[in-house]
């Protein structure tokens, strides 16, 4: 799963020439759920980003531990708690990378899952929007996770889906067909991502130094 990001200030125009900001990106070397993240969602015909909670709070939701900081993309369908949102509130998520811990004998090595070029990733997600009030509302997402790679699969098993910049119109636009924005939900190409080891200071989520993203070893990439 995914219950890390790396968020570097980001070049936006290259993801989306035509985005509208209405808050500034959110950036962090070492962001953890249930924290303010920003996102991309379609409005009107435009793409703007803002900022949504990460941890998807359905009205009902009792427990805000409970809420969901990633969803499966094989069960959006399945969950009723994922489905409307599925079809009709999907967001991208602007990020640098994405932290995994892989399993050693004596403690998990964590490791920043990245493009191999180090550019910008599209990672996509769901939202819902909160009432509090006539007035008042709170919106919040989860991360869409798919099966990774055989490269990257001793790291974790899944990762949050990549949405290409040419494809995120597509998975932004309600008007999508399921079926058509589900088929954007795969696991990334081998060459796309690369991953490399990092500090273990990156474990504890309080720790916001820009070292916990510093290579600690080479990259383990496959190259085109």
């Amino acid at each position: 799963m995914a219950g890390r990001l790396h968020i570097a200030p980001l070049d936006l125009a290259q993801l989306m020439p035509d985005l509208t900001v209405d808050a500034p990106l959110v950036t962090s070397p070492n962001l953890a759920p249930r924290r303010m993240l920003s996102a991309i969602r379609l409005e009107a015909g435009v793409a703007h980003l803002g900022r949504l909670f990460w941890g998807l709070t359905p009205p009902w939701l009792e427990v805000l531990d409970h809420a969901p900081h990633c969803a499966r993309a094989e069960s959006l369908e399945a969950r009723p708690m994922f489905r409307e949102a599925f079809l009709a509130r999907r967001c991208l998520v602007p990020a640098s990378g994405v932290y995994a811990w892989k399993a050693q004998p004596r403690f998990k090595q964590p490791f920043l899952v990245t493009r191999s070029d180090r550019g910008p990733l599209l990672l996509a997600a769901i939202w819902c929007r909160f009432h509090t009030s006539l007035a008042e509302h709170t919106d919040s997402l989860a991360l869409v996770t798919v099966a990774t790679s055989p490269l990257l699969a001793p790291l974790t098993d899944r990762l949050p889906a990549v949405i290409e910049p040419d494809a995120a119109r597509r998975w932004l636009d309600p008007r999508t067909p399921p079926d058509t924005a589900r088929a954007l939900l795969v696991t990334a190409r081998e060459e796309l991502l690369g991953a490399f080891p990092v500090s273990r200071r990156v474990n504890n989520p309080a720790n916001q130094e820009a070292a916990c993203a510093h290579p600690t070893g080479p990259m383990l990439c496959r190259r085109a």
